[in-house]
């Protein structure tokens, strides 16, 4: 009965969140390539660089990334590294637009009962290589949380963490990475719900969070969120990736998917839309409409009603 009725309360919560208020409707989706190597099944992640991209498999798979010509959906190349993987799920540029690097986030837990996640920064490219690969710990600073989102800031080269819950939790990384102990993350603030991927825009302006129906457009470092859109339908669609001429790629699991192109608004918000209190903090945030808590509250009350009648005892 407790259960049930926590549940129950939480629904409000959950509708008021993740509704899409005043989302607008985007560009439908732009076929770009699909792709063609029979071994990508769950592309998780995604990253553009280069005249290329870059994937990942979801938990199953080993330690290797594909490389793949947008041209033709090819893979052009595999990178291996040593080591067993736990549940990689994301990936994310590293260094320098022509690194030809990109970290691999280990970062997936859903049954949440991880010490310890994992990052690893490898290189990418035509040709297959196998590579040692450096590698770090994280630890979450409040126990273990389930992951599908890698963030690395392009000015600073910093790591963001994106826990996957009804209510996102962006983390930061230590601004230097000891390769020799846990490396604690740090709370910065709340984000986009059930987020299962997220890139910086490359001048690193913005931020862009997933999930499997919309994505959130938000300032940085402020951290103000600007735009929320509808995304095209996909089958679990769990990648996103920012490329340097600025175009949208969203990935989604299955053999054989559609990479899409779609158009995101990547700008500043109107000054009208936040208020500054000199204090040097982020600004308050306007941009949430209230009337998707009102229909939350009601639809909650209904469902304590229902639930409560059909519990109460019968003569």
């Amino acid at each position: 009965m407790r259960t049930l009725l926590g549940l129950v309360l939480a629904v409000p919560f959950a509708i008021g969140f993740l509704a899409p208020g005043a989302a607008v409707e985007p560009t439908p989706g732009e076929p770009v390539f699909a792709f063609t190597d029979p071994r990508i099944t769950e592309s998780s992640g995604l990253v553009a660089r280069g005249g290329l991209v870059v994937t990942v498999n979801d938990s199953g798979d080993g330690n290797r990334v594909f490389t793949v010509d947008p041209a033709t959906g090819d893979t052009v190349g595999t990178t291996r590294w040593p080591g067993e993987a736990r549940d990689i799920e994301a990936l994310a540029p590293a260094g320098a637009v022509d690194s030809g690097e990109v970290w691999v986030g280990d970062i997936g837990d859903n049954a949440r009962s991880r010490d310890r996640i994992a990052v690893t920064r490898v290189p990418f490219g035509r040709g297959d290589r196998e590579v040692d690969g450096a590698s770090y710990e994280l630890v979450y600073p409040d126990g273990p949380h389930d992951a599908e989102t890698l963030l690395a800031d392009p000015a600073t080269g910093r790591l963001y963490v994106v826990a996957k819950e009804l209510i996102g939790r962006l983390y930061a990384a230590p601004e230097r990475l000891d390769p020799d102990a846990p490396n604690e993350l740090t709370l910065v603030d709340d984000v986009l719900g059930i987020a299962t991927d997220g890139t910086f825009s490359p001048d690193g302006r913005h931020l862009v969070l997933r999930n499997y129906g919309q994505a959130a457009v938000y300032t940085w470092p402020e951290l103000q969120r600007v735009d929320q859109v509808d995304l095209p339908r996909q089958q679990m669609g769990e990648g996103i990736a920012v490329g340097e001429d600025g175009a949208v790629l969203l990935s989604a699991e299955g053999a054989g998917a559609e990479v899409l192109r779609v158009e995101l608004p990547l700008r500043d918000p109107p000054a009208t839309q936040h208020t500054d209190d000199g204090s040097g903090r982020a600004p308050v945030r306007l941009d949430r409409p209230v009337w998707p808590w009102a229909l939350g509250g009601v639809a909650g009350l209904v469902m304590v009603v229902v639930l409560v009648r059909a519990l109460r005892p019968r003569d």
